[in-house]
């Protein structure tokens, strides 16, 4: 992967953000405060709103950038997570060229990031739920050698069924943790979102 596919990549995820924000706000006033969706699109709005000032000498330095905008501007807990899993996947990325094995662990490393700023686990009912399953997926048909496409459709269909089975699980995290066995019945906004960035990226893959 090239900057430029990292660029195309970090535009389809904000482009999907904004046009989902109150898609992405319903899920979350179901069992929660209703706000997901209006944070994250305020956030990404202000990564497109940027967008041509981000220093673009390497996929690594990009990523960093927009981490550092999501953090600063996305409300609510929304903004330390979505910021630190950017932040982590570009450390992980540096100084490295981006290839299947790299973004996979890129990948691992925001998922460690974002489990050590909100200690969310599997099970916990968060966008965890979603990212490592995908994840999973991803690094079996890397190593079996799927292409990018082939692999953005695996994580894309993982997420999906990851995101749906997240309807069964007691929240334990986050304000949606407070309403307890009425948390169940519905998926995860976050992890739902993943599914729905994933899906939308793959789409624009196909007719990049």
């Amino acid at each position: 992967m090239s900057v430029e596919d990292t660029e195309f990549v970090v535009g389809s995820i904000a482009q999907t953000v904004v046009e989902n924000e109150k898609y992405f706000g319903d899920l979350d006033a179901v069992a929660g405060d209703g706000d997901f969706g209006y944070s994250l699109a305020r956030g990404f709005e202000k990564v497109l709103a940027d967008w041509d000032s981000y220093d673009r000498a390497d996929s690594s330095t990009f990523i960093r950038k927009v981490a550092m905008t999501l953090s600063s501007k996305i409300g609510g807990t929304s903004g330390p997570i979505w910021g630190t899993a950017f932040l982590r996947a570009a450390k992980a990325a540096e100084g490295r060229e981006l290839d299947g094995t790299v973004v996979v662990g890129m990948l691992r490393a925001a998922v460690e990031g974002i489990q050590q700023r909100g200690g969310a686990e599997m099970g916990d009912k968060t966008l965890i739920d979603a990212i490592v399953p995908a994840t999973d997926a991803l690094d079996e048909a890397i190593q079996s050698g799927a292409t990018g496409p082939e692999g953005a459709r695996t994580f894309a269909a993982a997420a999906r069924k990851a995101a749906e089975d997240t309807a069964a699980l007691q929240a334990r995290r986050g304000r949606a943790s407070y309403t307890g066995e009425r948390s169940k019945g519905s998926p995860d906004p976050g992890a739902v979102a993943v599914a729905v960035i994933a899906e939308d990226l793959t789409t624009r893959w196909t007719q990049r």
